[in-house]
């Protein structure tokens, strides 16, 4: 079962820095965003990726200074960034309910963080990560072992070659929470990239992407126009409301599927989120969509990589 933590007293203000693509601090309950993380990676393992402890347990996954993942050793429910509550409300609402298993490729793994939530609420669920820096694997499952029972299988291959070995229809739920250099790789959210995946879900299976945009999401809306183009129109758009309403640079969550989504069990759960978050249907979508000129969709001869991310003062459009 999800269990969140949100701002606190003396936690972070809204806008100080929860995206991906920027490396965010977990809010609420991260390490101090004055600690220097580029000197805690320690002495053994790759010098990049650094792994630093807070005072109650939990650990920061921290890749060429940036905070990538955080993981509570000794509860796996607990997700402190608000993607990755998002993410997991998403998959919360497939069917069947949980405890059912459910079968996910995860396209980016670095703390693997929501594959041990995924074991977590749905125990047996065979899952595959696609993590190209083995160095980073190797680091986070030595730092942070995976529970027992898992059927939890990384492979060491970037997203694009791993997208290309999966069998078609094997997986119920493809999640994209990938980044380079805070980006999105552009290989990752083309025409002919997300025809692979939706010839790799089930029927009624979704695509979900972490996807860091700034405020007016040009990004987004190329991507959305990718999937609809890919054969996935059934869409819907999470976010916080702040950046729903396109005040900040931060992170949505993109959902899309050949088959209806399950909008009115999201909008529920949406509603009980200790960020405050909202969800766009996919005739929101498409009227936003309208409102940004129309914008095509990526392709392997003009592809697009997500905007990189501003200063963390910065962040906030107004």
């Amino acid at each position: 079962m999800l269990r969140v933590e949100g701002v606190g007293r003396g936690g972070r203000r809204r806008g100080d820095g929860s995206a991906r693509g920027g490396g965010g601090v977990p809010r609420g309950r991260g390490i101090d965003s004055g600690v220097d993380v580029a000197n805690d990676a320690g002495d053994a393992g790759d010098a990049r990726v650094g792994v630093v402890t807070d005072e109650r347990g939990g650990v920061t996954i921290v890749v060429d200074g940036h905070p990538q993942s955080y993981v509570d050793p000794a509860d796996a429910g607990l997700l402190v960034f608000e993607y990755v509550q998002h993410l997991a409300t998403c998959l919360d609402a497939m069917a069947p309910p949980a405890p059912a298993p459910l079968a996910v490729t995860h396209i980016g793994g670095a703390g693997l963080t929501l594959p041990r939530y995924v074991h977590h609420s749905r125990p047996g669920s065979p899952q595959i990560v696609l993590e190209p820096d083995a160095a980073l694997t190797d680091r986070v499952r030595a730092a942070l072992p995976l529970p027992r029972g898992h059927r939890i299988r990384v492979r060491a291959q970037l997203g694009r070659d791993g997208l290309a070995d999966l069998r078609e229809r094997s997986a119920d739920a493809i999640v994209l929470d990938a980044y380079a250099q805070g980006c999105v790789p552009s290989d990752l959210t083309t025409v002919e990239a997300l025809t692979i995946c939706a010839d790799v879900l089930r029927p009624g299976g979704m695509w979900l992407a972490n996807l860091a945009d700034e405020p007016a999401r040009r990004y987004v809306a190329r991507v959305a126009a990718t999937a609809d183009a890919a054969g996935l129109p059934q869409q819907a758009l999470v976010a916080t409301h702040d950046v729903l309403k396109g005040r900040r640079f931060g992170n949505s969550v993109l959902l899309a599927s050949a088959a209806p989504l399950p909008l009115e069990g999201l909008r529920r759960s949406l509603a009980r989120a200790p960020f405050p978050s909202g969800l766009w249907d996919g005739a929101e979508l498409r009227r936003w969509r309208e409102r940004s000129g129309q914008p095509g969709p990526f392709t392997d001869a003009a592809p697009g990589s997500s905007p990189a991310p501003p200063d963390p003062g910065r962040w906030r459009a107004r």
